[in-house]
């Protein structure tokens, strides 16, 4: 069992700049694959970004590539997304999830990953 507590979200201005943060605790976290979803009012969770166990492989939705990196460090148990130039349309709550499964690849399908955290906001204003 994984438990996984996302943090770092709140209201930022249109080109504005976070950093989310996952802390993971339980079962040895370095050998799970990573992911960031976000899901907004009225739409399904889509995938966001993606990291292999070893942090060695990344993948990214069209809409977020060049603006977003995720990133993690396996001593601190912690996986990252750095979100940058922020859009009205990045409002949403996003969520970390693990995965246990085929760790060199990188799923993005939600059904895919065994354990979610319960999400932060992120509010982006015009």
């Amino acid at each position: 069992q994984v438990q996984l507590v996302e943090s770092g979200g709140g209201l930022v201005q249109a080109g504005g700049s976070l950093r989310l943060s996952c802390a993971a605790s339980g079962r040895t976290y370095s050998n799970y694959a990573m992911g960031w979803f976000r899901q907004a009012p009225g739409k399904e969770r889509e995938f966001v970004a993606g990291i292999t166990w070893s942090g060695g492989s990344t993948y990214y939705t069209d809409s977020v590539k060049g603006r977003f990196t995720i990133t993690r460090d396996n001593a601190k148990n912690t996986v990252y997304l750095q979100i940058a130039s922020l859009k009205p349309e990045d409002t949403a709550v996003y969520y970390c999830a693990a995965r246990k499964r085929d760790v060199n690849l990188i799923a993005t399908m939600p059904g895919r990953y065994d354990y979610w955290g319960q999400g932060t906001q992120v509010t982006v204003s015009s």
